[in-house]
């Protein structure tokens, strides 16, 4: 054997058994750390891969790892590279690798062990660790909670099983891992990275998405106007409009446990009730709105979800649409996904009923106002990654969002903001690779992003 193959074969990152570990697989034990109660007041996180080496204003902050387990596959593999980095910070939740539930039981046996240790790992080089906890159904509780000491400061999120997009929540699933976790490890706080369910007990330190944001580590943007409000440092003035809300967090950003597809999708408004119906079906509505409406045809597929729905409209923007024009829909993401639209500038063929339905099912009734409103910017967010057409008004500037193929030829699918009902809207076309850039349009000198949740919104398809 050379000395190479010796060293390789004999190394700590080979074997990762230089741990004391617990249970029968010897998940390794992470060392209970010590925190005072001050340092959870208006405690935020920043995201692994927002740390810096050269980082002067975050450090008060824990690092979390709730992201897509590619950002942060470097820990496992390499953790030694990111030591002096990490331990100019405050904490960090040590890294979460997923424990989706239809995941092979082998592989959340396996992801538990590579968290304890980057845990433990960590730990060694005088960093203080705050164990993050999640878990798989009940027959994998008896490994899920290894490796944690009784009495630890903890960290979970609820984001992968709240309701959001539409998705239903699954709460039971949760709370019956949370319990065991309280009953087991009894820890002295719980870190809770999204909003709690009002069910969990416990001295849960709420996280609040919004506030460990990016946007609230840019220096060019200060949310001090609001600040003292949204920490609830002031009371709102009197005749106060401002709306204190909480951010979530949103599923291109967060992953954790629970279903890997998420929650179960059910119609959450009156217009969502047109892509679930009988097979063959093809359900009329009509979208409203005080710039002119129009007519939807939405036909139903052989499993009782919608196929494609057509709008007869240009939404204002003839050079992207015809009317009509057919938008396919996706359901692979366990949602209605509207595709780009399928445009007929020599005219649209006729939308037809198919295995033999006689007639059309019954009318959808309009969503109203309120419930086009975005109550936050993941809802908004939401609404245009799933395809979604947007119409709004701001100040009596009529704007339209339309997700779409670019018109150069080498972009993939695009997002297109512009202000419509004027007669040069191409002066005012911005095309956007993701709704984080059409956040970033700015009307007057106000950023969407600033004001998506104000705005009045006129038409929204999803």
């Amino acid at each position: 054997m050379t000395e190479e193959n010796y060293l390789y074969r004999t190394s700590p990152f080979m074997l990762r058994n230089q741990f004391p570990g617990s249970g029968h697989w010897h998940i390794p034990v992470i060392p209970k750390a010590s925190f005072a109660d001050d340092e959870f007041h208006d405690l935020r996180l920043i995201g692994y891969d927002r740390t810096k080496p050269d980082d002067e204003r975050n450090l008060d902050r824990m690092v979390h790892f709730f992201l897509y387990d590619y950002k942060f596959e470097r820990i496992w593999k390499h953790p030694d590279q990111d030591v002096e980095k990490l331990k100019r910070y405050r904490a960090i939740l040590f890294p979460d690798f997923s424990m989706y539930l239809e995941m092979a039981p082998v592989m959340q046996l396996y992801n538990v062990f590579r968290n304890r240790w980057c845990g433990a790992y960590f730990s060694s080089k005088g960093i203080r660790v705050v164990p993050t906890v999640s878990w798989g159904d009940e027959n994998t509780f008896d490994f899920f909670f290894d490796g944690i000491p009784q009495g630890s400061t903890v960290a979970i999120s609820t984001y992968m099983v709240s309701a959001h997009g539409n998705h239903a929540d699954q709460k039971e699933f949760f709370l019956k891992g949370y319990r065991e976790m309280l009953r087991r490890i009894e820890p002295e706080r719980i870190i809770c990275y999204n909003e709690p369910f009002p069910e969990m007990e416990g001295n849960i330190v709420f996280i609040d998405y919004e506030l460990s944001s990016w946007k609230y580590q840019n220096k060019d943007y200060t949310p001090s106007k609001y600040l003292s409000y949204i920490l609830g440092e002031q009371p709102l003035p009197e005749n106060s409009t401002i709306h204190i809300k909480s951010g979530y967090v949103l599923r291109d950003n967060c992953k954790g446990m629970g279903s890997a597809y998420g929650g179960s999708w059910k119609p959450a408004k009156p217009e969502d009730e047109r892509f679930i119906g009988e097979p063959g079906e093809i359900k009329p509505s009509y979208a409203g709105g005080k710039h002119g409406g129009y007519s939807r045809l939405t036909k139903i597929g052989d499993d009782g979800r919608a196929i494609v729905e057509r709008h007869s409209t240009d939404h204002f923007s003839p050079g992207a649409h015809t009317n009509p024009h057919d938008h396919p829909i996706d359901w692979s993401g366990g949602f209605p996904h509207l595709m780009p639209p399928v445009n007929y500038p020599d005219g649209a063929p006729e939308f037809k009923c198919y295995r033999g339905r006689k007639s059309m099912g019954s009318y959808i009734r309009q969503n109203t106002a309120e419930e086009n409103r975005f109550e936050t910017i993941s809802d908004f967010k939401w609404c245009v990654n799933c395809g979604g057409e947007v119409q709004f008004e701001w100040h009596g500037k009529v704007f339209g969002i339309w997700p779409q193929l670019r018109k150069a030829p080498a972009a993939p699918l695009q997002m297109l903001i512009s202000q419509i009902l004027i007669d040069d809207m191409e002066a005012t076309e911005k095309w956007c690779d993701n709704a984080d850039e059409v956040l970033e349009y700015t009307i007057d000198g106000d950023r969407l992003r600033d004001i998506i949740t104000k705005v009045d919104v006129t038409d929204r398809t999803i």
